[in-house]
């Protein structure tokens, strides 16, 4: 009798997984309809505030991208650094950090950028890089690898924002950073005042 264990695929990210499976489906919904779902549901630009659908874009646009290369960026990023930090701070804090950074994203676009459609993962691409430079943070402790994460991607950012003109949303991605080492803070804090 041979005690040869079967191997079997687990779902061992619910929210990371869940949100990259939204973001696969949201990038074929827009392929067949050609670019409307995108414009309609997964990017956020200044529109009404008595329609619903502001709102929903507000969150909804996190989901969208613009073309396969956007979507592989930001998917395999989200892919290598979400699990660890899911396992990390758990489920329903993983996916407060997706939201909180898609709606501080969504309504600074929508109020600072009135006339651009903003769309991608960007952001909270930028939420979970700070945020896992927290991860070893101990009481009374910053730990240098957050001050040079922090340094290189957000410093990059601004000089892009200054220096280069390209179409990516450096505003996005420094929110998403903020938003990213805000609540490592809080949670790390958290974690640590209850032992």
């Amino acid at each position: 009798m041979s005690d040869q264990r079967k191997l079997k695929i687990s779902f061992n990210s619910p929210v990371i997984l869940s949100f990259t499976i939204l973001c696969f489906l949201a990038m074929i919904l827009n392929m067949i309809t050609r670019g409307f779902t995108n414009q309609v549901f997964f990017s956020v630009y200044r529109s009404s505030l008595l329609s619903p659908w502001t709102y929903f874009r507000f969150f909804g646009h996190v989901l969208g991208h613009a073309n396969w290369n956007h979507f592989f960026g930001n998917i395999t990023l989200i892919l290598v650094v979400g699990p660890l930090l899911e396992e990390k701070y758990g489920s329903s804090n993983m996916l407060f950090v997706i939201l909180a950074t898609a709606l501080t994203t969504g309504v600074a676009h929508f109020i600072f950028f009135p006339r651009v459609m903003l769309l991608g993962a960007s952001g909270v691409v930028f939420a979970l890089i700070l945020l896992s430079s927290f991860t070893c943070v101990k009481e009374g402790e910053i730990p240098l690898t957050f001050i040079l994460v922090a340094v290189i991607y957000i410093g990059q950012q601004v000089y892009e924002g200054i220096f280069v003109e390209d179409n990516v949303a450096n505003l996005t991605h420094i929110l998403g950073g903020i938003v990213g080492a805000g609540l490592g803070y809080v949670m790390n804090k958290n974690k640590m005042n209850r032992y």
